[in-house]
């Protein structure tokens, strides 16, 4: 059931001011229609899916060369052609503003802001597109930036998309092992690379993992060096050869004032994305540009509201789709809040100073670092002045009601929570906010307009109040164009539709409850499955995190005597041990607020969970461990040593 704890509910005046209300208003015009609300609307856009998106074309304002043939030709997954005859181009639709508005704000550890308005940001946009012409990039070129979340890797992004070339980034913080597992698969012809960043007040220089990446992939011509902030480090120049390193500066060329923007098809290939690579090497997610575009103007204005009058800040590294998501923000003509460095130095209070300090409308962030926030006793709302936050955006992993319940006391009562949920897959959400729905405590507000979203049970059959597989019945835009050395399609299948035939399959296991609310309970690869009763993880983890003594924990199914036993590990508060009291205490919890077969088997503790760079939980790796497999690649993740406490957990070692 839906549960009917309303936590936010929106006023008449904001639900009538609200983009969504105008959108309802222009579809009912356009298409002769009487829409009233938002569960009216959501119907209408899945089930005249080619009449929504162009909606959303119209509304957005696309701008194009050349306009389109037929929205889409067939309502088939995969192998849908959207858009046909279009012609346009990515980063001039992110270009559109050109004026003294800021576009962004960019701040780092002990550093000066940094602000640049939009006409600026096209002004460095055409000089670095003019270098890069120079270097030789053109269309169909891959383009990789070993960056963090600075305005240069904006500039540089911007410029790549306007030649037609294709732009794929990872963060730093990756091994050179996990760089090469991304990079050599797609052979950038450029690199730009950051020479070093700081993080939780440690300097980190990267010029010599640069180096050696350089090496490792022989298809990079040049290697274009991002210099630290205010003290450009001086690399060896003995070590260039033919030019192939160059400063960013050195690149630039502000001969060129004006972009050409390279004129497209809808789905040629933007951006390239990688899988998290826990199991194997990453898969090579190719997006298009007309998808993408649609699909975040879709969630940017409608679910979460924005206007030019608008500053926003999602908590991300360059390595995230997040980082993607947040920078078509510039096609809304946002304000944009990049901030470089650890969320918590000096304190877990700077993002909420930030939101104070630079009247932040919009903040993202995660339920990690809300659930860090309140086991440290922060009252975000008594330290500062948050009247300017009207949205929490959350993602990565589900929000546990202690979450929203926190937000609500500690942070502000009138702001709308949001969850939202998707992934790299598809660069987008297909379970998000609503700015004319209320907020229901433990549920993400609703479906993604356009997004047939549907839980299965294991006959493919769709359910509502019980949990199932997240799947999407009806195809949408931003479904990548193809993976990377995939020429049959095989590996883009069986990622997807190898469950349910001609039917998106995820990989989440949810519940869509009768508020139209959805409750994600992990994912499906790694739901627990005693004596045949499926068990999300976040189940547990909900239950579990929320006791004061635990930090954070992982829960994983490990075979015994041809069943699945559910063992859980808990990292607790510093110094404190885990006793015989502490474990039953921690069991009876798990019985009382869920049911017996949530109960684990055995109860551990461990120094730390292991996480990917984007800060999930890796089960899976922790899974095969304990179940005696070997995990061949941990370079994907952000503390790779973390796997060797399993170790002696596995079959017969316990």
């Amino acid at each position: 059931m839906g549960n009917n704890n309303v936590l936010y509910q929106p006023d008449n005046e904001q639900i009538e001011k609200s983009n969504l209300s105008e959108f309802i208003e222009f579809v009912n015009k356009e298409y002769s229609l009487s829409i009233t609300d938002y569960n009216g609307l959501y119907d209408w856009s899945v089930t005249e899916i080619e009449n929504f998106w162009e909606a959303i074309w119209k509304f957005a304002g696309i701008i194009h060369s050349k306009g389109y043939e037929r929205v889409l030709d067939k309502r088939i997954m995969p192998g849908a052609k959207w858009f046909e005859g279009a012609r346009l181009n990515f980063a001039e639709n992110l270009l559109r503003y050109r004026d003294d508005r800021t576009a962004l704000i960019s701040a780092r550890e002990d550093q000066p802001t940094v602000r640049l308005t939009y006409k600026e940001l096209y002004r460095l946009t055409a000089a670095c597109a003019a270098g890069l012409k120079k270097l030789g990039v053109k269309k169909g070129d891959v383009v990789a930036g070993f960056v963090t979340n600075i305005p240069e890797t904006v500039i540089a992004m911007l410029a790549v998309t306007s030649l037609g070339a294709l732009w794929t980034s990872c963060s730093p913080d990756f091994g050179i092992q996990g760089v090469y597992d991304r990079f050599g698969q797609v052979k950038p012809k450029v690199l730009f690379a950051i020479e070093s960043y700081q993080y939780n007040g440690k300097f980190i220089d990267c010029r010599d993992k640069i180096k050696q990446i350089a090496e490792r992939i022989p298809d990079i011509e040049h290697v274009v060096f991002i210099p630290h902030f205010m003290n450009p480090l001086e690399y060896d120049t003995s070590e260039v050869k033919r030019g192939k390193f160059l400063n960013f500066n050195d690149l630039l060329d502000f001969t060129e004032t004006k972009i050409s923007f390279e004129q497209l098809p809808f789905d040629y290939p933007v951006y390239i994305m990688y899988s998290s690579g826990t199991t194997g090497l990453p898969k090579c997610m190719v997006h298009g540009a007309g998808g993408t575009l649609l699909q975040h103007f879709k969630e940017h204005v409608l679910h979460t509201n924005l206007t030019r009058d608008d500053t926003i800040t999602y908590y991300t590294t360059c390595g995230w789709m997040m980082w993607n998501w947040l920078m078509s923000l510039l096609q809304v003509g946002a304000t944009i809040y990049q901030y470089d460095g650890s969320p918590a130095s000096p304190g877990i209070d700077l993002l909420w100073k930030k939101i104070e300090e630079e009247k932040i409308n919009v903040f993202g962030t995660s339920p990690k670092f809300l659930t860090i926030c309140q086991k440290s006793g922060l009252v975000p709302k008594e330290q500062f002045d948050l009247s300017s936050l009207k949205i929490i955006l959350s993602t990565g992993s589900p929000l546990t009601e202690e979450n929203f319940n926190w937000v609500y006391k500690f942070v502000k009562k009138e702001v709308q929570l949001s969850s939202i949920s998707g992934g790299t897959d598809i660069i987008s959400c297909f379970m998000l906010g609503n700015p004319v729905l209320p907020v229901y405590s433990g549920e993400i507000q609703c479906r993604g307009l356009g997004m047939k979203v549907e839980a299965f049970d294991e006959n493919g059959n769709p359910v509502i109040n019980e949990k199932g597989e997240l799947v999407c019945t009806e195809p949408f835009p931003s479904m990548p164009v193809y993976f990377w050395n995939d020429e049959k399609g095989e590996k883009y299948h069986k990622a997807y539709f190898n469950q349910f035939k001609g039917v998106w399959t995820h990989g989440d296991f949810i519940k869509i409850t009768n508020n139209g609310g959805i409750i994600v309970y992990g994912r499906s690869d790694a739901t627990l499955n005693p004596g045949g009763v499926r068990i999300g993880t976040a189940e547990i983890y909900r239950i579990v995190e929320a006791m004061d003594e635990v930090v954070d924990s992982i829960v994983v199914g490990q075979k015994w005597n041809g069943d699945i036993k559910v063992i859980l590990f808990v990292v607790l508060k510093k110094g404190m041990k885990l006793d015989k009291d502490l474990t039953e205490k921690i069991k009876k919890n798990i019985r009382n607020n869920a049911t017996p077969r949530h109960v684990p088997a055995q109860v551990y503790q461990v120094n730390e969970i292991p996480r990917t760079i984007s800060g999930k939980k890796v089960e899976i790796a922790v899974t095969k461990i304990i179940n005696g497999e070997l995990v061949t690649n941990k370079d994907a993740l952000a503390n790779p040593g973390s796997l060797e406490q399993f170790v002696k957990f596995k079959i017969n070692g316990n």
